[in-house]
């Protein structure tokens, strides 16, 4: 007699999925792991990948090599279109033609996108920073408008070519501020030494009058003060008014000519609370109960980024990483509760704690004992724990001889620029020269 075993879907690969697919594949369950990338992303890092310190591939581990050994995992290459609650199917896009998959219990682990508030000129002209080609599309534009700088005899365009904004003050906004500058103060600016008058600027607004909101206040000052000693210029309780492509105003009317405008200022939830049916939560997200089941849906589970749960402090949980590594392992030990008739375990979180690098030798750093570390010492904690989380041996490997690299020589070693043809973006950015922006 043959036994049929519980098959679990679960969408996106990301720590969430990743956590709950590594905790099920020890069990005799079928799995079914679905995400639109091929690899699982150590997005903490797309940061490093945007401004010429890391390779691509350091970053990005193959699902497939991920569970080789794991006969009871199987992988699709896809994105979700549809869920039918009633019928317990998902509908696929995958390989040019729609498939339909059925399961008994679903994790819906497909993490956040770029937030950008229904602004369609910000979202034109903005930079997100959530996926690998984010990152990569952001270096190969960076390192194209020093080229077209160093061409350029005009000094008001030759400053808004080399000006960069960074919206957002939390980690992602001061990690890459603070990088950018870095990139330009220890490698261009000695590459293109004999431009006399190329300067780069590069600018930190946040609406909020504190950078790091949930961080303690001696960190959100200590920050500043770091951000502020690197070079890069802060600008607080300000918002953006205007994103252009050659310029950005702010709520105060201020004008910053630039080409490049990062957004860090908010992420929400991937779009799948339509396809449930469920209301979306804040920011996009699904609401769950205690044990993770998205709420008057059954057999449906939701952690990470886009799942909904209000913490003991009033607060919905934070979309960080352990957060989701956490989740995604009770979702999977709660559906092995059920398969065997038990009841399920209620989620409670293990702070692992919080912390931002702003540059060598700069970050402030809230570990899980409570110590709060600025300078150097946060800067040795940053590095250990994000080597830690980063998937696989070789990546690990590659990315810690890349560091040591970057400290002794004050350089960055990935510079190509893969794009060999003027793209859609640069001509534009030409094209703009024939109209006068706003005055500063």
């Amino acid at each position: 007699m043959t036994t049929i075993r519980p098959r679990v879907i679960i969408i996106g690969a990301g720590f969430g999925g990743l956590y709950a697919a590594r905790t099920l594949a020890k069990h005799e369950i079928d799995i079914l792991l679905i995400d639109r990338n091929n690899f699982h992303l150590f997005t903490p890092l797309l940061y490093q990948v945007a401004t010429c310190g890391l390779d691509p591939s350091e970053i990005a581990y193959p699902i497939r090599s991920i569970f080789r050994k794991n006969k009871n995992v199987q992988f699709l290459l896809g994105e979700v279109n549809a869920i039918d609650r009633e019928a317990k199917q998902v509908s696929i896009n995958a390989n040019g033609k729609t498939l339909n998959e059925a399961y008994d219990y679903l994790i819906i682990a497909a993490g956040s996108v770029t937030n950008y508030f229904n602004n369609g000129a910000l979202e034109q002209n903005g930079f997100g920073l959530k996926t690998l080609s984010d990152a990569v599309r952001l270096r190969n534009h960076i390192l194209k408008l020093f080229e077209r700088a160093t061409w350029t005899d005009d000094p008001q365009q030759k400053a808004a070519l080399t000006t960069m904004v960074v919206v957002g003050g939390g980690p992602t906004g001061l990690e890459t501020s603070g990088a950018l500058y870095e990139l330009y103060n220890n490698v261009l600016k000695h590459e293109f030494s004999k431009e006399k008058h190329m300067r780069a600027r590069v600018i930190l607004v946040e609406a909020m009058d504190r950078l790091l909101i949930p961080y303690p206040e001696r960190l959100q000052e200590s920050a500043l003060e770091q951000l502020k000693s690197l070079g890069v210029e802060v600008i607080l309780g300000q918002s953006v008014k205007e994103a252009a492509l050659n310029h950005v105003i702010l709520s105060s009317g201020d004008v910053i000519r630039t080409h490049t405008l990062v957004w860090a200022a908010g992420v929400k939830g991937a779009p799948f609370a339509e396809m449930l049916g469920v209301d979306a939560q804040r920011g996009g997200r699904i609401a769950v109960d205690e044990m993770l089941l998205v709420d008057g849906v059954q057999d449906v589970y939701a952690v990470g980024d886009i799942a909904y749960l209000i913490a003991p402090d009033g607060q919905p949980y934070p979309q960080v990483i352990p957060v989701a590594q956490q989740q995604g392992t009770l979702a999977a030990k709660n559906i092995l509760s059920a398969i065997g008739g038990e009841s399920g375990a209620k989620f409670t979180y293990s702070d692992r704690g919080i912390m931002a690098t702003i540059g060598r030798s700069r970050a402030v750093a809230y570990p899980y004992y409570k110590v709060q570390l600025t300078g150097f010492l946060a800067w040795i904690t940053w590095l250990f724990l994000h080597l830690l989380w980063l998937m696989g041996f070789r990546n690990r490997l590659n990315v810690f001889v890349n560091w040591i690299w970057n400290y002794l020589t004050y350089d960055r070693s990935v510079r190509i620029i893969l794009e060999r043809t003027q793209d859609e973006q640069m001509q534009r950015i030409e094209d703009s020269y024939i109209q006068t922006p706003p005055t500063e």
